[in-house]
């Protein structure tokens, strides 16, 4: 290895030519740096930001996994180079590597739950709910009063398939948190929701609701998912109890667009004007353009372009 006296000088331009933007020739003089001395771990992780910067990923990734090596052979394990890599995997949706360098951390330090969660969180991802299922269990029974696990597991058993176990996980969680149980339950009623299982979500919403009144997101949450079912009164009911809350526009907003998707043209465009009438933002009028395009009102939808201070 290089003392400090000889490699410091070349370290020290190779910085300097990094921060005035120059990356591609701070590479140039750590890769003959590194050439010569391929032990020094300062000049890796120089490569590895320097290489990503001039759009050389591929080589910056391999530079990371070589200090993630030597991060696994130490006693102590620092996770630098490890938490690059996870960043970057997911950044790069490359879910597979991911999953590969989650798995030797975790091979490193077994008992690690934060290394763990991340293999959980990264099988889950790349559609491994199986495997996802498995880990979020073992962490379940390593931190048996985490619930944030619990959910995390209800996560899983609900992409595996399993969406009555998947409930039960996370209303589980909120037993453990009472005064914050209202989160829970939403967290599986969204589940529900992406699912397309308005029924349920609706059922997970209105307990949201019944344990915490004053929030409005649940009642838009609500009202979406009414929406979706063909119950636009009950749907637009509720929106106004979220809009009575606050003196946004923004609830009236999100109404509008949900009508919008279900292409209630006209009832989307009453809920944009209401938008408009609290607060006169351009998002707004833009929206409400749309709204009276679909419904073959040309010169409306000029006029709140107009007033958005677009033209048509």
């Amino acid at each position: 290895m290089t003392t400090e006296s000889s490699s410091q000088p070349i370290l020290d331009e190779a910085d300097r030519l990094i921060e005035e933007g120059k990356p591609g020739e701070a590479v140039a003089l750590l890769e003959a740096l590194h050439a010569r001395e391929p032990d020094e771990e300062p000049v890796l992780l120089r490569l590895a930001w320097a290489s990503w910067d001039i759009g050389r990923k591929e080589q910056s990734i391999q530079y990371w996994e070589e200090l993630l090596e030597r991060e696994l052979q130490r006693r102590i394990f620092t996770g630098f180079a490890y938490d690059e890599l996870v960043r970057i995997y997911k950044q790069e949706a490359l879910f597979e590597k991911l999953i590969a360098v989650c798995e030797k951390a975790v091979a490193a330090q077994p008992d690690d739950a934060g290394l763990l969660a991340e293999l959980g969180n990264a099988q889950l991802q790349s559609g491994r709910a199986l495997e996802a299922c498995r880990i979020f269990e073992k962490l379940t029974r390593m931190e048996e009063d985490n619930p944030d696990f619990l959910c995390r597991l209800g996560e899983a058993l609900f992409a595996a398939g399993r969406a009555s176990e998947s409930e039960a996980a996370c209303l589980r969680a909120g037993r453990m948190d009472p005064e914050q149980i209202d989160r829970y339950s939403f967290r599986i009623a969204d589940l529900y929701s992406r699912g397309k299982r308005h029924a349920e979500a609706i059922r997970l919403l209105e307990r949201c609701i019944a344990a915490n009144p004053s929030q409005p997101l649940y009642y838009c949450s609500l009202g979406d998912e009414l929406a979706a079912l063909g119950r636009v009164d009950e749907a637009e009911a509720v929106y106004e109890t979220a809009a009575a809350k606050s003196p946004s526009g923004a609830y009236y907003n999100r109404l509008g667009n949900t009508l919008m998707k279900e292409k209630m043209f006209d009832r989307a465009a009453r809920a944009f004007e209401k938008a408009a009438a609290r607060e006169g933002l351009r998002p707004f009028f833009v929206n409400l353009a749309r709204a009276y395009r679909e419904m073959g009102l040309p010169e409306a939808a000029g006029e709140a372009l107009r007033k958005a201070g677009e033209t048509s």
